[in-house]
């Protein structure tokens, strides 16, 4: 079992950037493919971006490919999301979760573990 705690969340305007963070404990952090979502008031949750454990391989949504990048430290046991060029549309909760099994990790029924939520909130 892994715990993961999310972390670099706040409020900043648009057009500027945040780096969120995710570590994970309790078990081998390399073992996992991780992955971030998100979840807008009133919205269901939605995928943001993955990575695989190895950290060669990543997926990103549509709109998040050229201003996002996941990232992961495996000595660190840390998985990050850098988000630049944020819009208003980009608030939201944001979650890290981790997953077992191969897939493309696109869907939140994929993960077996998560974080506790970070709250970004983008300002016009």
């Amino acid at each position: 079992q892994v715990q993961l705690v999310e972390s670099g969340g706040g409020l900043v305007q648009a057009g500027g950037s945040l780096r969120l963070g995710c570590v994970a404990s309790g078990s081998t952090f390399d073992r996992y493919d991780m992955g971030w979502f998100r979840q807008a008031s009133g919205k269901e949750r939605e995928f943001v971006a993955t990575i695989s454990r190895s950290g060669r391989s990543t997926y990103y949504k549509d709109s998040a490919k050229s201003r996002f990048t996941i990232s992961r430290d495996n000595a660190k046991n840390t998985v990050y999301l850098q988000m630049n060029s944020l819009k208003p549309e980009d608030t939201a909760v944001y979650y890290c979760a981790a997953r077992t099994e191969m897939g493309r990790g696109i869907v939140a029924s994929e993960y077996d573990y998560w974080g506790q939520g970070t709250q970004v909130t983008v300002s016009s």
